[in-house]
């Protein structure tokens, strides 16, 4: 079984997750979102508490509230973000992204990017795995983590519950993000928990009968 403990960071009240396999412990990160000294202080002593392993800070993508925290988990169990290459200019031009989205200047630097992510690629998390899937669209580099064993995925802001991700950001594209959804979720099983970058978790099967955006 893999646990989730979701915490909503920063302004934007973006969902980061910490996902763990109940038997080992290992444990990754999923689009570390901390912003405030409480946020960034929260999900460092959480992962202790529970005495998990730290295995992985994995990325959906690089716009900058996705990615406040990374320096933090770096800090605190040095471990390299991972992001899919596609989106390696946006994570290296995150003071330039919060000035122009939020007016906001960004002081701290952010850590050196791990191996990169490739679509298909099986990301071990004790006796379970996350596949990452390219869903380019809301950003060139845009992935989901998908766990076919617990029926799990992990959208970023690809899909949320009765919606989609906005398109209109620098290196977005409407066209992509229609083909993720059509061509790479809309083949997920109809159980498959969805788990969104902002909002509530939502069903595969409910998204594929009442999203507009999948007829």
């Amino acid at each position: 079984m893999l646990n989730i403990k979701t915490f909503q960071c920063n302004p934007i009240q973006e969902n980061c997750f910490v996902v763990s396999d109940a038997d080992t412990g290992d444990a990754a990160v999923i689009d570390c979102g901390a912003y405030y000294d409480a946020e960034r202080a929260a999900i460092p002593e959480y992962i202790r508490k529970q005495g998990l392993q730290l295995r992985h800070v994995l990325c959906t993508h690089a716009h900058f509230d996705h990615i406040f925290g990374v320096d933090t988990l770096y800090q605190e169990f040095g471990l390299q973000p991972r992001l899919h290459d596609a989106d390696r200019q946006l994570y290296q031009d995150m003071s330039r992204q919060l000035q122009s989205m939020m007016g906001m200047p960004w002081q701290r630097p952010l850590p050196p990017l791990g191996t990169p992510l490739t679509h298909g690629e099986c990301i071990s998390l004790g006796r379970h795995s996350l596949q990452v899937l390219h869903t380019p669209g809301h950003s060139p580099g845009s992935v989901v983590f998908y766990s076919a064993d617990a029926h799990l995925l992990f959208a970023g802001d690809t899909l949320f519950r009765m919606s989609v991700g906005r398109t209109d950001l620098p290196g977005g594209s409407w066209q992509q993000l229609m083909d993720s959804l059509h061509q790479v979720l809309a083949p997920l099983p109809a159980d498959v928990t969805v788990y969104c970058g902002h909002g509530p978790a939502t069903r595969m099967g409910d998204e594929l009968a009442m999203n507009p955006y999948f007829r």
